[in-house]
């Protein structure tokens, strides 16, 4: 895992946004584009963040580094784009002004309001004195919160969404940045380190939402033999966490009926857009949020199906207390996959891993000190089930 560092045709500036990256505990990989350049040399594959310095050439709209910003941003990896690099965050979701305007020498820029507030801004403290102004005119996306501003140009600094910054008037250079660039940059470091594990969740599942359902279209029939064995009453609220493309939103509603309602969790946006091309949306709710903090009130929900997710998630005991939280006292839990242990790692090549939380010596005592009884548990050649309600 790394910070994508991305510098348009001079390497200069990267040596130094490298070294206050370093200093944050994290590992940074450099791309070199040349303006001639036909396609990136590099992806997010691995990527907790990604930050860009220049901007494309006007005669490519596409330009590879814009491709790199708008995949992040599409897979929620974190991008802070500096200088002229800015231009392309704004570009995703508005057309650039035309170039131009005076220089803007002389004029002080100031930190807005909602920049103390900012999840990498709020730390940084007033721009250095002297700093010179971006001076050509920015439309910004729709939403765009603007962070940084000055007279007569007033989008200095601003961000896109929840993922994305640019700092236009911040130009590193080739030694070091100056003190207000390193605290936004050690901001930006910060959230990157903080949202890690959500972002590489996300960038890995992004990539395949689209062909998600198709490729596993096989396996609904197991998915609905397997919610069968919820055996839930109409009624109440059932989740499916971990949704995916929401395969097991229709077996799910078909039990609780038209009294009860489906709510289905997922981290990764792209997935819940897959569930909803799909239909999804005509069996139940999409929601997306952490399974590990879910936005429920304490014994609110009747039953819980969740489908290879546990053994992904990097405390699967926190996630068990966290469901034993919303389960109400005559709810049940049950864990699936479509695929045995034993099928699982033949399949990938490697041995059973006796450290696997689904493995029955770990996860009936995992259960039990989570608040739960397992009452079902079947590691089949095809299918892996158990079933666990909450303890009295």
């Amino acid at each position: 895992m790394a910070v994508v560092v991305v510098q348009r045709g001079s390497a200069e500036a990267a040596p130094a946004v490298c070294e206050v990256l370093a200093s944050a505990g994290l590992t940074a990989r450099t791309v070199l584009l040349a303006d001639d350049a036909a396609s990136a040399p590099a992806d997010l594959c691995g990527a907790e963040g990604l930050i860009v310095l220049g901007g494309p050439r006007p005669a490519r709209p596409l330009s590879p580094d814009r491709a790199l910003v708008r995949e992040a941003l599409a897979a929620g990896v974190p991008v802070l784009a500096l200088g002229a690099g800015a231009r392309l965050l704004a570009q995703e979701g508005a057309p650039a002004g035309a170039p131009g305007g005076t220089s803007g020498a002389g004029r002080t820029v100031r930190l807005t309001p909602a920049a103390g507030t900012d999840p990498v801004f709020a730390g940084a403290g007033p721009p250095s004195p002297g700093l010179r102004p971006a001076a050509e005119p920015l439309e910004l996306p729709a939403g765009a919160v603007v962070l940084a501003t000055c007279e007569g140009y007033p989008e200095q600094a601003f961000r896109v969404g929840a993922g994305g910054w640019g700092v236009r008037c911040l130009h590193p250079g080739p030694d070091a940045v100056d003190a207000w660039g390193g605290r936004i940059l050690g901001g930006f470091a910060a959230l990157v380190a903080a949202r890690a594990e959500h972002t590489a969740t996300r960038a890995f599942f992004t990539r395949r939402a689209d062909d998600w359902e198709e490729r596993f279209a096989h396996q609904t029939p197991a998915y609905e033999a397997a919610v069968a064995r919820m055996r839930l009453s109409p009624g109440g609220i059932a989740l499916d966490l971990g949704c995916g493309t929401g395969r097991a939103m229709p077996a799910l509603r078909a039990q609780v009926g038209p009294s009860g309602q489906v709510l289905a969790i997922d981290l990764t946006p792209a997935m819940l857009e897959a569930a909803a091309r799909h239909g999804r949306t005509g069996h139940g709710l999409l929601l997306a949020a952490d399974c590990t903090r879910l936005p429920l009130a304490d014994a609110s929900v009747r039953g819980v199906f969740s489908a290879g997710l546990l053994n992904h998630l990097p405390d699967p005991n926190a996630a068990l207390r966290e469901w034993a939280r919303v389960i109400a006292p005559d709810g049940v839990l049950l864990l699936f996959h479509p695929s045995g242990h034993a099928e699982r790692a033949a399949r990938h090549g490697r041995p059973l891993d006796p450290a696997d939380p689904l493995a029955a010596h770990d996860l009936g005592p995992a259960l039990t000190a989570a608040g739960w009884h397992l009452d079902t548990y079947e590691d089949a050649p095809h299918h892996f089930l158990a079933r666990a309600v909450p303890r009295g």
